[in-house]
């Protein structure tokens, strides 16, 4: 026979808040003082565990994704600010209705997460090209004269700064 378990039946409402605050399992391994592998053999021997945790972060996933559509389209809503004194002993309650514009990240952030052949940043481009013996050799031509126009750069700035004396000692390829 192994050893006892460390479960806990209040480990379930335990791991429902916790997931709601957005805790993965590595996390709750960490709360809970067990290892990764334990939260995951929770789950199979006690559905209570499971079903606490895919509800907590099916709760919580849910309210961030409301959050995000109300950011990403714009939000009209009506609070209940204050009771203030209506003057005469009593007070009434203060409404306000405000109303947030859309904010362009959260639309770009649903767009790129929703339909990411349209809207993401990585353009991808499949092309091919076909060279001749000729562009070949210019292009070749031009690169070893621009890497040649650098290396003289490069000796000049050496001998300026003192780090090559004579112009004709460097190792320099």
């Amino acid at each position: 026979m192994g050893r006892p378990t460390l479960y806990r039946d209040e480990y379930a409402e335990q791991a429902y808040k916790l997931c709601l605050l957005g805790m993965t399992d590595a996390e709750m391994a960490e709360f809970f003082e067990v290892s990764e592998s334990t939260i995951n053999l929770w789950k199979i021997e006690y559905p209570e565990f499971s079903e606490s945790i895919a509800m907590g972060k099916g709760v919580a996933d849910a309210a961030v994704a409301e959050a995000l559509y109300k950011s990403a389209t714009g939000a009209h809503f009506i609070k209940e600010d204050r009771a203030v004194s209506d003057g005469c002993g009593g007070t009434k309650i203060i409404t306000m209705e405000k109303q947030l514009p859309p904010e362009s990240r959260a639309q770009s952030f649903w767009l790129k997460n929703r339909q990411p052949q349209q809207w993401r940043d990585k353009v991808e481009v499949n092309a091919t090209m076909k060279l001749d013996q000729e562009t070949l050799a210019m292009i070749e031509t031009q690169f070893v004269a621009r890497m040649a126009a650098a290396h003289e750069r490069q000796r000049a700035v050496l001998i300026e700064r003192g780090i090559v004396i004579d112009a004709e000692d460097t190792d320099l390829p």
